[in-house]
């Protein structure tokens, strides 16, 4: 089969690129951009563009199928030429669920806590030798992609997002999987661009219960009000399993989880991560793994890439990156890094980086959203928000939002740069959180770690 991707670049696509040349298909692509680790993963399978940008002279009507990325606008000159040629056009999404038609489809949705808990799922499997074809949205310890597809495994694991499939197709991604099994981990408004109101974006999570085939199994985490409500109010024919916060405890650094079995120390921590992980085990069970053999596995489960991970560590300090920036998730970490080392002093340093955060109207969703840490520092450009055509925002109306008197707001990255490199590692016990889906405007994590040396 000959397929052709219009912006393979991006993380997504060059993954699913990446999975379908394994699979013996013909690949080719196109981008105006491709950056690193996309550009060396490509040219090591000989399916990197020779040259940059556009050519319909690449569509040609043999092509079996066109695969649409969310970089590519609706007037790219590849699309236009595969739509005048007539040929089959799939979103990203769509053409997963075509790969995954005789499958039984696994969907992991919700607004945060899904790349961890697809991954949880995915390392037991991995633990067992049991084979599964998947899609994660973070690159996972034992795994050479962020996809796998073949024609023989019977379970597809998939990452089910709520942002949109293409420019084209407007549906959210996660509503064209019509899952066999589904979980929902959580919901709290985001992508504010594309759901302008909170029942708006609700009302996505219930189209997703509607999409579970019938007979179809929906777990959800009953400790999440507004999953619950909407778990228990669908009336599609579905069978229901919640899940809550099992019992753990924290003793010298270290996370037990109470079970049947004992108390099991385990390398992921906090009480977000904990629900996550109730929530992995009940999907591990419909898929055929025991409880003891999920304990089993999911005791050496270090966490996700970017996902509360530990960057650097010495006998006084510890730090940890994070992808977190909705306020949910934003106060969820930082409680769980309290938690873990009450001793020491937590500096949470948030980066306001995506459209919602930078948002005015959406600012407010964020007070109490650093309540647990000790020093609380947020940092945002506003050159992003001017790129992101926003209002401007101030850091009068930064404070006000997080309603912390001592806040401390950076703008500029040398400062913010500045200030970490000045924090007194060799004197204090200190907990440094860095949680962002950029990078403060150019901060390498590599240099917390010399600073920790």
């Amino acid at each position: 089969m000959r397929t052709h991707f219009i912006a393979i670049g991006g993380s997504a696509m060059h993954n699913l690129a990446l999975a379908l040349h394994d699979k013996g298909y013909q690949v080719t692509g196109s981008d105006d951009a491709i950056f690193e680790p996309s550009r060396t993963r490509l040219k090591k399978k000989g399916i990197l563009p020779e040259e940059l940008g556009w050519f319909p002279a690449k569509i040609t009507a043999d092509i079996d199928a066109i695969i649409l990325g969310m970089h590519a606008k609706a007037d790219n000159p590849e699309l236009l030429r595969a739509q005048e040629l007539g040929l089959k056009i799939y979103s990203y999404p769509e053409f997963l669920y075509e790969q995954s038609k005789n499958k039984t489809r696994v969907v992991i949705g919700g607004s945060h806590g899904k790349t961890t808990i697809t991954s949880m799922i995915l390392h037991v499997m991995h633990y067992h030798h049991i084979e599964v074809d998947y899609m994660v949205g973070a690159q996972l310890e034992g795994f050479d992609n962020m996809v796998h597809l073949t024609e023989y495994n019977d379970f597809i694991v998939l990452e089910g997002d709520e942002y949109l499939s293409s420019p084209m197709d407007r549906r959210p991604k996660f509503h064209l999987y019509h899952p066999n099994i589904a979980l929902i981990s959580g919901i709290a408004w985001d992508h504010i661009n594309v759901f302008p109101t909170y029942e708006n974006y609700v009302e996505q999570f219930e189209v997703f219960i509607s999409m579970i085939t019938n007979g179809g199994i929906l777990v959800y985490n009953e400790n999440d009000p507004e999953v619950k409500r909407i778990a228990e109010a669908a009336t599609n024919p579905i069978r229901k399993l919640p899940y809550s916060t099992p019992d753990y405890f924290v003793k010298d650094g270290t996370t037990f989880l109470v079970t049947n079995e004992g108390n099991m120390p385990i390398e992921v921590f906090g009480a977000h991560n904990l629900n996550n992980l109730a929530g992995a085990k009940w999907i591990c069970q419909n898929m055929g793994v025991d409880e003891a053999d999920f304990y089993e596995a999911i005791a050496s489960f270090k966490g996700a890439s970017k996902r509360l991970e530990k960057i650097a560590e010495n006998k006084r300090n510890v730090a940890y990156k994070d992808f977190a920036h909705s306020p949910s998730k934003v106060a969820a970490t930082t409680k769980a890094v309290k938690e873990q080392y009450p001793d020491r002093t937590l500096i949470a340093c948030l980066e306001l980086h995506t459209y919602s955060s930078l948002n005015p109207e959406f600012l407010k969703e964020y007070e109490g959203a650093l309540e647990a840490a000790d020093v609380a520092v947020v940092f945002y450009s506003p050159d992003a928000v001017k790129i992101k055509q926003l209002d401007e925002i101030t850091a009068d109306q930064i404070g006000a939002a997080f309603n912390r008197n001592d806040l401390i707001i950076y703008t500029n990255p040398e400062a913010f740069r500045e200030y970490l490199f000045h924090l007194k590692f060799d004197t204090q016990s200190i907990a440094l959180l860095l949680m962002s889906s950029g990078n403060y405007g150019g901060l390498h994590f590599d240099d917390i770690k010399e600073l920790m040396q």
